[in-house]
């Protein structure tokens, strides 16, 4: 158990992020500003303090070990320039809090900190099974591991973790403390969910029943509204590109490999292994293998295939392998009634194995060096691809085949002339090469071209303004004593009604938290609306019932609504705060400056022009 906890605690120290702000937690033998004996220097400043070269790879280096074990993938280039970004935010922000820290004067005693670790355990020791009786977590055997342990190295992590911990928590009551809210803020937050009305309503739709040629948009109009709205004509630089395309999903041969393993661990199982073990044993192999109980469940909880088999197969015998979407599955059924099912399964998934993988980065490497010297036309010729041809945006950055293309689209925008071929790019789908054709910068789309967008635009707006005034001659109508049902009849109208719905419910034909949705609530019961106009519609509604909320049932959870909603208050106001910081702080970024890059093809997993090796 001991050596458990141990991997346990320095996994904690490893990726526990301070609390309010997702911030990484690094050595703290290392300060903020990374002074230690033996410092490379600085990579920037921060109101003055430096960030330190090996503070910055400390945090990168944890990152980039966390993503790299939460995929069975590489990381692409792409990831490792968002893994950089997020370590040097993650550092500024850790800087700036200390500072902060030490300017309120806020410390952690040894007598609070030893008062945590007694009653306050990491949440992963929580979930830890040597701690558990019946499922539960028991406090006492957590103490007596405490003071049972051996282990050198236990207390001083502890100690880190609960100084940090308890320094944060300290900072985040008087930053964000002081939440109030008020019953009213409440019920009505309650109220918006839970009160409902039942309306009957006439869509006057007067963009199908005004006539374009009723309306009159001159060029003057447009030329003001072009003038008077140029965010909305903005446009991104755009760029046409030949590409090539190589996929990274696993092939037929790889769906045999997968099939083939599930195969051979049913012939295990058969021969008289159990499917516990077999499962367990696949599972902790550092394979992509599942092993699960799945309980009782009933019919059509799973996928076709595997529902049919669950209620077929024969109980206690295992049987597959059985393919869905998700890979081969193993199946043992231990129990069936006429509707459900207890069974667990084992998933071999369908993915590419180290030959498949190796000979598509071989492809990739060979199309890399090709497409130093030729066309991606004669790149294709030799290597049997299909040259396609898309266009790219700088704002939405995806391909056909590729899907967000962020490391092509800065080549594109940034580096390329038209004729250029790009070295081959990775993301999670594929391997990319890219060929220039041409590129358009950026900019406002010219009046001229606008003028069609534009002219829609003044279009409904008129026809609005028509439909407003028809839906006022229907309201006068039912001001003389004719109902709604009859007036709307008697101008070609349909009248509506749906079922009760919320302030926040989305209602066909009338839209969502709109103007006509909070008319449909201010109306008084069986009183008439004026005509209220939308985006793109008008309507005139009645009134027919409302059902208010239940205060009784809202004061009976009034006090969970409360701490709910004030704990996403505190959290935005942290978030706020770190970002005020951020926009207050004098923050200088030499990393561009100091960390030159080298060529890309010598690098290693943690990007050599970072490490300096």
């Amino acid at each position: 158990m001991m050596r458990q906890m141990r991997e346990n605690t320095k996994w904690i120290m490893l990726v526990t992020a301070i609390a309010f702000v997702g911030l990484m937690l690094f050595d703290w033998g290392m300060d903020a500003t990374g002074r230690t004996s033996g410092s490379m220097g600085d990579i920037g400043r921060v109101n003055g303090t430096p960030v330190q070269y090996e503070a910055y790879m400390g945090t990168y280096r944890n990152l980039y070990d966390q993503t790299q074990i939460a995929q069975a993938d590489p990381i692409s280039t792409q990831q490792n320039r968002e893994l950089e970004q997020a370590a040097w935010n993650q550092l500024v922000d850790r800087i700036l809090m200390l500072q902060e820290l030490d300017r309120r004067g806020i410390d952690v005693t040894d007598e609070e900190i030893r008062q945590a670790a007694r009653f306050q355990p990491p949440p992963e020791f929580r979930e830890n099974p040597a701690f558990l009786t019946e499922g539960n977590f028991d406090l006492v055997k957590y103490q007596q591991f405490l003071t049972n342990s051996a282990d050198p190295q236990l207390f001083p992590e502890l100690e880190a973790y609960y100084r940090d911990v308890l320094l944060q928590r300290k900072l985040s009551r008087q930053v964000a403390t002081g939440v109030f809210i008020t019953d009213s803020e409440l019920w009505e937050q309650y109220r918006d969910v839970h009160e409902t009305t039942l309306v009957r309503f006439v869509p006057l739709n007067p963009a199908q029943r005004v006539p374009d040629d009723s309306v009159t948009v001159t060029d003057a109009e447009m030329e003001r509204y072009w003038r008077d709205h140029q965010d909305e004509f903005e446009v991104p630089a755009r760029a046409s590109v030949k590409l090539i395309v190589m996929p990274r999903a696993p092939t037929n041969a790889d769906s045999t490999t997968a099939n083939l393993r599930a195969a051979t661990l049913l012939d295990e199982i058969h021969a008289g292994a159990s499917f516990d073990s077999v499962g367990n044993r696949e599972a902790a192999a550092l394979r992509p293998v599942t092993f699960q109980d799945l309980g009782t469940f009933g019919r059509g909880t799973m996928t076709p295939v595997f529902d049919t088999a669950a209620f077929s197969a024969p109980v206690g015998r295992a049987t597959g392998p059985l393919q869905t979407s998700f890979g081969y599955h193993l199946l043992l059924v231990s129990n069936r009634t006429a509707d459900s099912v207890t069974a667990k399964h084992i998933l071999v998934p369908i993915t590419r194995t180290e030959e498949s993988e190796d000979a598509i980065l071989m492809l990739a490497d060979s199309t890399d060096k090709l497409a130093e010297d030729l066309t991606l036309e004669e790149v294709g010729r030799i290597m049997g691809f299909e040259v396609g041809t898309a266009e790219l945006n700088d704002a939405f950055p995806f391909l056909p085949g590729v899907g967000m293309s962020s490391d092509g689209a800065d080549w594109a925008f940034q580096e390329a002339l038209p004729g250029d071929v790009s070295e081959v790019f990775e993301n999670d789908q594929s391997f990319y090469a890219l060929e220039l054709v041409s590129s358009t910068p950026g900019g406002v789309t010219p009046l001229d071209e606008a003028k069609r967008t534009i002219r829609s635009v003044l279009l409904i707006e008129k026809k609005l303004t028509v439909g407003t005034a028809e839906g006022q001659r229907l309201v006068e109508r039912v001001k003389s004593g004719v109902t709604l049902s009859d007036a709307a009849t008697e101008m070609g109208l349909q009248v509506r009604t749906p079922g009760p719905f919320t302030r926040q419910d989305f209602v066909p034909d009338l839209g969502q938290m709109n103007a006509a949705i909070g008319t449909a609530f201010g109306l008084a019961k069986g009183s008439v609306s004026d005509p209220v106009p939308t985006q793109q519609n008008v309507f005139v509604m009645e009134k027919i019932d409302q059902t208010p909320a239940d205060s009784t049932l809202w004061l009976a959870q009034k006090q969970e609504q409360r701490q709910a909603l004030a704990g996403l208050i505190q959290q935005q106001r942290l978030q706020d705060w770190i970002q005020g910081l951020r926009t207050a702080a004098e923050i200088v970024d030499r990393r561009a400056e100091v960390l030159t890059p080298v060529d890309d093809s010598n690098q290693t997993p943690y990007s050599p022009n970072l490490l300096g090796f």
